[in-house]
């Protein structure tokens, strides 16, 4: 489980990172400021390097979080351990929806006044299902307990 929280939270980090550095041309460091602005709002700008931490920190709690509750849930339905090219993309895009339409409405992050733009869109997409729920998927199954994905 930890190990998938790891693995996933940098795949994603690095897709963010390079996704919004080539096409917005935003700075590493402004991306980690934009998630520690969800608990801090908009000072988190003027943080320096502690928010930049606090960024990479809280996107990693997201991460292991999500590995988390998707290695528990494994325990109540088995299924989803036998299943990982199904389950955890599917996963993932649960993962996408849940943060966009609950997580981030109510935290301190400036909300979006326009649609995402598609490649975004399709980024976010790509990311959430593969980087994130695909590989939670697939670490929670190498994690799991002997039987634990048998029928």
């Amino acid at each position: 489980m930890a190990f998938g929280g790891l693995t996933a939270g940098v795949l994603d980090g690095m897709d963010a990172v390079l996704f919004y550095g080539l096409v917005d041309g935003v700075k590493p460091s402004a991306l980690f400021h934009f998630i520690a602005s969800g608990l801090l709002g908009v000072q988190s700008f003027y943080g320096g390097w502690r928010t930049v931490a606090l960024g990479i920190a809280l996107h990693f709690v997201v991460a292991f979080g999500a590995a988390a509750f998707y290695y528990a849930a494994s325990f109540q339905f088995p299924a989803i351990l036998r299943r990982p090219f199904l389950c955890g993309p599917v996963f993932g895009m649960g993962l996408f929806f849940f943060m966009q339409r609950v997580v981030i409405p109510l935290s301190a992050v400036r909300q979006r006044t326009t649609d995402m733009p598609p490649i975004e869109l399709l980024d976010q997409l790509l990311s959430h299902t593969v980087f994130v729920g695909l590989t939670i998927a697939l670490l929670a199954r190498r994690s799991a307990r002997p039987g634990q994905t048998s029928s």
